[in-house]
C-alpha cells in the first residue's frame, strides 16, 4: 500500500519522559508524509523562558499569564523541528537538564495546559498530524483515529537521556534515573490531564526494540485505520 493514504487521520502518541516519543513520532510523520507536533517541546519552552525571568515554577498565575501571551511556533528544521518563541529560537535552551527538572510543575499548570491544548487542537484540525505528549490520546486529541502509549523501562529511558545530555553535562545516570521517577509520579498524580493510557490506545513497550521496529508497527497501525475510513467512505 502507498504509505500516502487518500485518508488522512491523525495519531496520538503518549507516554512517559524518555520513552522515545518524539523520535518515534518525527520518524512516523516522516514515513506517512504527515507533520509532527512535539507538544513537549511547547511546555519545555514555556518551562525554559519562565525560569530565564526568574519565575518559580510555583507561580501559577505568572506562569499561566506567560503562557497565554507567548506566541509559539513549531517548523521543520536540518536537525529536527525548531521552537520559535517570541520569534526566537529556543531549541537548544529547551533540553537543559533545569528545564528536564521543572517542565512536569510548569505543566501541571490549568492555565498552561489549557493553552497549549487549545494551540495543538487547532494544529490538528487540518488532519494528517502525528502529535506526542503525555495526554494527547486522552484530552487534546480523544477523537484521534490511533492511539499509542508508548513506554520503556525507567532505566533504559535515563540512559536515552544520558546519551542525549552527553557526559559533559555533569548528571549521573542514577540522578536522572531519580528524576525520571518523579516526573513520572508527577505526571502520573497531576489533578489536570494526568498521564495514563487511553483506553482505546495500543501500547508499546520500547525496551530493547530499535526505533525503527516501533516506527515500522505504528506506520502499519496507521496505514490500516487511514485504510479503513477510506473503505467506509466510499
Amino acid at each position: 500500500m502507498n504509505q500516502q493514504s487518500t485518508h488522512r487521520i491523525n495519531i496520538a502518541i503518549d507516554g512517559p519522559a524518555g520513552a522515545g516519543k518524539s523520535t518515534v513520532a518525527r520518524h512516523v510523520a516522516s514515513r506517512l508524509h504527515y507533520i509532527y507536533v512535539d507538544t513537549g517541546a511547547m511546555y519545555r519552552a514555556v518551562t525554559s523562558i519562565a525560569l530565564d525571568r526568574g519565575l518559580s515554577p510555583d507561580d501559577e498565575a505568572g506562569i499561566g499569564q506567560l503562557a497565554h501571551a507567548l506566541d509559539l511556533a513549531l517548523s521543520p528544521g536540518e536537525g529536527g523541528q525548531k521552537v520559535i518563541a517570541d520569534g526566537v529560537d529556543v531549541t537548544a535552551r529547551i533540553r537543559t537538564h533545569e528545564v528536564n527538572r521543572n517542565v512536569s510543575r510548569v505543566s501541571a499548570i490549568g492555565a498552561v495546559r489549557s493553552r497549549m491544548a487549545d494551540l495543538q487542537r487547532r494544529m490538528a484540525q487540518a488532519k494528517g498530524v502525528v502529535m506526542d505528549g503525555r495526554d494527547i490520546g486522552t484530552h487534546v486529541l480523544p477523537d484521534a483515529e490511533l492511539k499509542v502509549f508508548l513506554t520503556a523501562s525507567p532505566r533504559e529511558r535515563a540512559l536515552r537521556r544520558y546519551r542525549e545530555l552527553g557526559e559533559g553535562a555533569g548528571v549521573t545516570l542514577e540522578q536522572l534515573e531519580r528524576d525520571i521517577a518523579e516526573r513520572d509520579r508527577m505526571d502520573r498524580e497531576r489533578d489536570i490531564a494526568p498521564l495514563v493510557q487511553a483506553p482505546d490506545a495500543r501500547l508499546i513497550d520500547s525496551t530493547g526494540r530499535s526505533i525503527e521496529e516501533v516506527v515500522d508497527e505504528i506506520v502499519a497501525w496507521g496505514l490500516a485505520a487511514a485504510s479503513t475510513i477510506s473503505a467506509g467512505e466510499t
